[in-house]
């Protein structure tokens, strides 16, 4: 691996922002996907110290990758959990062993080592058109900027004061519009009494080791749907987003950072954790930072947040849970506002491809659920077949992948 070129110097006016995005982000996931972690840990019949140990290994795995991979290739590197494998988790575990479960995480884990250490991951990424990378992108992050306005019709006072306070503060200090929602909003929360921290008390997690166990059911059931959905739903538009906002990061490493990761975790409870999409999106944009080489503090900064949040267990996550959900999403949506509107100006530049990246987008916006893989996938698929059709077959579509071969060296005369 090379090593990243040096950081221009920084100063303390780079790091509000950028802390703040990271902060969001942090909010974002753990106020709106980790209410699935808990679904599955009842759904398990987990006892309160198990479920506590879960909430500290994803939490600790996430943070660290994150804060490493952020720092050593200076670059916005959010990991997060997989959220749909704690979706499908509210089911599976229903049928499975605790144990059994924890050898599946193991599987699963070691087979994002392989891909990792393989190289052939970052070669796929590679080969996906630019607009259509942009418009999947785009696609994915549209019912986010949706629901921050359908808040509006569930909670008019609170949605309304950010999206007008939003609007105001990018007419007059454009950057400080996130940062100005984030504490304007939880300021009203609190003066309103909407969010209760008298019965808080903070207690140190302890992880609780489990020894796994293996069997074919599992593997079948278990290992390697969640390996499927992982890889689709969170690896791949997970990347799409770093190289959407120029971060041309190579791929292999971070899936197998990841996958370590996950892999040590996985005996305490850790089900698996990758490269986040959404999230994501908040700290690599121009909110995060003006200048793209300082969004990397977005990314230790989530990172921090996340160790934190998981040396106190249960405790600090059941905080950003008691947010109300018309603040989590309204809030998520208008972070990501930019980056919805980059990506749809990215996918649509070019007129040679404008009509597949449009499929593409609606397909992706569409939220596809087709045996057991997630829309993202879907959107991908729909945007290929339709890029290749519309661009001379896919035989054409092929040969425009591979490099140029150099014309023949003329024989002297």
């Amino acid at each position: 691996m090379s090593m990243p070129a040096p950081s221009p110097p920084l100063r303390w006016s780079d790091l509000l922002h950028p802390v703040v995005a990271g902060l969001i982000s942090v909010i974002v996931n753990y106020g709106g996907t980790f209410i699935l972690v808990f679904q599955a840990a009842k759904v398990a019949g987990l006892s309160p110290e198990l479920t506590a140990s879960w909430v500290w290994s994803i939490s600790i795995g996430v943070g660290t990758t994150g804060l490493w991979l952020s720092w050593r290739y200076k670059a916005p590197i959010i990991t997060a959990w997989s959220t749909p494998a704690a979706a499908f988790l509210v089911t599976a575990l229903a049928a499975t062993s605790y144990a059994e479960a924890i050898g599946a995480y193991l599987i699963s884990a070691a087979a994002f080592v392989v891909l990792g250490l393989s190289g052939g991951f970052d070669k796929v990424i590679r080969l996906i058109p630019p607009a259509i990378a942009a418009a999947l992108l785009a696609g994915i992050l549209l019912p986010f900027g949706v629901q921050a306005f359908g808040g509006v019709g569930l909670d008019p006072v609170l949605a309304g004061l950010l999206i007008l306070a939003y609007v105001v503060l990018k007419r007059f200090t454009a950057r400080y519009a996130v940062v100005g929602i984030l504490v304007l909003g939880l300021g009203f929360l609190l003066t309103q009494g909407r969010v209760d921290l008298s019965g808080l008390e903070l207690k140190l997690a302890a992880p609780v080791f489990t020894m796994p166990a293996f069997s074919f059911k599992a593997l079948l059931s278990l290992a390697i749907p969640m390996f499927l959905i992982t890889l689709t739903g969170q690896y791949m538009p997970g990347m799409l987003v770093l190289r959407n906002d120029g971060y041309a990061v190579n791929a292999n490493p971070l899936v197998t950072v990841t996958g370590l990761g996950s892999l040590l975790t996985a005996p305490f409870g850790s089900h698996a954790f990758n490269v986040a999409a959404i999230t994501a999106a908040i700290c690599t944009g121009k909110e995060a930072h003006e200048d793209p080489s300082k969004r990397w503090i977005a990314g230790v900064a989530a990172g921090v947040f996340y160790i934190l949040i998981g040396v106190f267990g249960v405790t600090l996550a059941a905080v950003f849970m008691a947010l109300p959900s018309v603040f989590i999403t309204t809030l998520a949506g208008l972070a990501l506002l930019g980056a919805i509107g980059g990506s749809l100006a990215g996918a649509l530049v070019e007129p040679k491809s404008r009509e597949a990246a449009l499929i593409t987008f609606l397909a992706a916006a569409a939220n596809i659920q087709l045996f057991g893989i997630g829309g993202a996938f879907w959107g991908l698929v729909i945007g290929l077949i339709a890029y290749a059709a519309l661009n001379g077959g896919l035989a054409a579509f092929a040969k425009s992948l591979l490099p140029a071969r150099p014309a023949p060296e003329r024989p002297a005369e």
